[in-house]
């Protein structure tokens, strides 16, 4: 059972951003710093990847660990109410995940997923970025 009223419940989900967050500017950040210049969210692409280098013809996408379904510990982790409708969206998420970034293969794009957990470093996010950037232009 749900511990929010329906008003309540609402109210939170409705600021549970799509765009724009935390983990998506910390990369936006650190590529900036990097050098790297970058289109944000190509609505013309597959999934709409939040960002886009489109000479290299790569994409990264920024996943929130829970939404997501990171194997990490955020992303194992299950709300305690409404599982019945939890679990198949969530599970939902993972599969249209998985289909966007094979789709963005297939039209030639290379993809990176950076997940929530992974912004917490940023020097090692910084490289990781650094790499697969760099290998796109070779």
């Amino acid at each position: 059972m749900d511990t929010l009223t329906p008003k309540q419940r609402s109210e939170r989900m409705s600021r549970v951003r799509g765009r724009n967050t935390g983990p998506e500017l910390v990369v936006r950040s650190v590529l900036h710093c990097l050098g790297y210049r970058f289109r944000l969210h190509g609505r013309d692409i597959p999934g709409s990847p939040d960002i886009v280098f489109r000479s290299r013809r790569s994409v990264i996408l920024v996943h929130g660990c829970f939404w997501h379904r990171h194997a990490c510990f955020n992303g194992r982790r299950l709300p305690k109410s409404r599982l019945s409708f939890w679990r198949p969206k969530l599970e939902g998420n993972k599969r249209r995940d998985a289909a966007i970034r094979s789709r963005l293969r297939r039209a030639g794009w290379r993809v990176l997923v950076v997940w929530e957990c992974q912004t917490r470093d940023r020097s090692r996010l910084a490289e990781r970025l650094a790499t697969f950037l760099d290998k796109a232009s070779t």
